[in-house]
């Protein structure tokens, strides 16, 4: 009896030392799977699950996925992990994805985490369960340290999204076209207190020292906060002449607007998710003219230089409507819609489902898409930059009236430059 019992623990025990899900090749019929585990209920969330939405209806209506000798068509499944909300544990994310794996086994993983944190930790579950996995909205670049320091065992994990270094070059790059333009060369920087946003802000902070700004502050919020007014106060007596706010929590329009309230007579120029959709002028009732804000890859911004985000843009108001459209937030969007393209094309030239294989055809990845030109560098990131013809792209616009977003940087794609907002003149 004794016997018996000690085999079947360690008959459980072998059964979930082992990864569940099956990568057995295609039979005909089949359908490739892929799971989105995700904070459904942000705006970069609901989005990027929604272009998913689009690409799948767009392959499929084609014919669906070239594997071998045989064509699939292509099954999506979402799962909320509610990792944006303040105070939700990485542990209740991990434990959401994971449920989707073993109920849906999947073939691969799009879209994925919002948290830089949960991102890190949900690189062993994939690891795991030996499931590509592209992420396109988490933005530490510790996850690309991960892969280059233990590559057997990360290998599966890909970012086709921007990441916080890339933003604080994009920035970088901003500031330095406005210290041209109008001298300035003091900011504050004002961040929420989460991974990406401030590595990002140390990015920049880095960056102003060393082209020789002065640096007056760097402040932190924790997510949630919705009173900025005690910055706001500091910006005014330390007479700084850039702001640089980055923030992705729905709260952080009011950092806008308490400006606009105390008129500080300040240039706003960083990243306020709200502030990217082009609804947001109205939304904001004006509030936002003169704010130069990021969208992250292009796609939610229709850039002429970037066909593919013009085609990207028209089409998903036609499937979702006008509204939505204008609705679309300025960061997850554009990656989202391309990774099933770039999941599709890595399976066809596979040939199979099998994980190594599907790996090894990510890395050889090089198409354009909605963002621009789509390569891995070796840490698995896609690489972006200025030229949309040999990067995938970022941009800097800057709200106009009558509540337009016009492109501003980089120089290769502009559509007009920067101008002072009233209130400073």
């Amino acid at each position: 009896m004794k016997k018996g019992i000690i085999f079947g623990f360690l008959g459980l025990a072998l059964l979930f030392s082992f990864p569940l899900t099956s990568h057995a090749q295609l039979k005909p019929g089949d359908p490739i799977v892929i799971g989105v585990p995700t904070a459904l209920g942000s705006i970069e969330g609901r989005d990027g699950w929604m272009a998913i939405q689009m690409a799948r209806d767009e392959i499929n209506a084609k014919g669906g996925v070239q594997v071998g000798s045989t064509k699939h068509k292509i099954e999506v499944y979402s799962i909320d992990t509610r990792e944006h909300e303040p105070g939700i544990p990485v542990h209740d994310a991990l434990t959401a994805a994971e449920k989707l794996i073993l109920e849906k086994k999947p073939h691969a993983i799009a879209l994925g985490n919002f948290r830089s944190e949960v991102l890190l930790s949900s690189m062993d579950l994939m690891s795991k369960y030996k499931l590509p996995y592209i992420c396109s909205i988490a933005m530490t670049p510790l996850m690309q340290k991960k892969v280059s320091e233990e590559y057997d065992k990360y290998k599966y994990i890909f970012r086709n999204c921007l990441n916080a270094p890339y933003l604080a070059m994009y920035l970088g790059g901003v500031m330095g076209f406005i210290n041209k333009e109008f001298g300035f060369n003091k900011s504050y920087i004002i961040t929420q207190d989460v991974l990406w946003a401030k590595g990002t802000g140390g990015g920049l902070e880095k960056w102003f020292k060393e082209n020789k700004w002065d640096v007056a502050a760097f402040d932190t919020y924790a997510t949630g906060a919705s009173d900025f007014s005690p910055s706001m106060i500091k910006v005014r007596t330390q007479k700084a002449q850039v702001v640089v706010p980055i923030f992705d929590m729905p709260q952080s329009g009011i950092l806008l607007k308490q400006a606009r309230a105390m008129q500080i007579p300040a240039l706003l120029a960083g990243f306020i998710s709200p502030i990217s959709c082009e609804n947001a002028w109205k939304v904001f009732e004006g509030e936002v003219d003169g704010f130069i804000n990021m969208v992250y890859e292009v796609g939610p911004i229709p850039v002429k230089a970037v066909p593919k985000s013009v085609e990207f843009n028209q089409n998903y108001g036609k499937k979702w409507g006008e509204k939505a459209r204008t609705e679309l937030s300025g960061h997850g969007p554009g990656p989202s819609y391309d990774s099933i393209y770039i999941l599709a094309s890595a399976f066809e030239r596979a040939k199979t489902v099998e994980p190594d294989a599907v790996v090894k055809a990510l890395e050889q990845t090089d198409m354009m898409g909605a963002i621009g030109r789509i390569r891995f560098g070796k840490d698995h990131q896609v690489i972006f930059g200025n030229d949309p013809k040999e990067t995938a792209l970022g941009v800097g616009f800057q709200w106009v009236k009558p509540g337009n977003r016009v492109v501003v940087y980089p120089d290769i794609v502009a559509e007009g430059k920067i101008k002072l907002p009233p209130y400073m003149k």
